[in-house]
């Protein structure tokens, strides 16, 4: 990346929910989030693990709501997070498969050819995330 970019990273990211509270329970409680603000008109919540931070956005009609598809939506294919260790892989990976409501698409597992691992989930409201894993280079 060059000095000409025009932007810095992402500010945050949001996502459009089946069931705020749900998917708000699953970053704070299951994954050790903070909630760091909402708007309870709208509603939605914002939450952060201190490096990103996610606006979830209750839908209005959830009955009605688009299941996701990675395969034929425009937009979000996943949300990929970065484990900040092995334990906490391990941890993660303990945690999110054992939530009312996640599904598990995978495994941890080698991504290609490794050394990085990687799991795919499904949380309780339908968003895709993946949680990776890159060990630290040997010396």
């Amino acid at each position: 990346m060059t000095d000409e970019s025009l932007t810095r990273g992402i500010d945050h990211v949001g996502l459009s929910v089946l069931d705020l509270n749900v998917t708000r329970d699953f970053f704070v409680e299951c994954l050790g989030w903070k909630q760091v603000g909402g708007k309870p008109d709208y509603p939605a919540a914002f939450v952060s693990d201190g490096h990103v931070l996610l606006t979830l956005w209750q839908v209005e009609k959830p009955d009605d709501a688009v299941g996701f598809d990675r395969k034929r939506n425009v937009g979000l294919h996943h949300l990929a997070l970065r484990a900040a260790n092995e334990e906490a892989f391990a941890e993660i990976f303990a945690r999110v498969s054992a939530w009312p409501g996640v599904r598990v698409e995978f495994a941890p597992e080698l991504l290609g050819a490794g050394p990085k691992r990687h799991t795919m989930i499904y949380e309780p409201g339908g968003v895709r995330i993946e949680f990776d894993l890159q060990p630290p280079a040997k010396a």
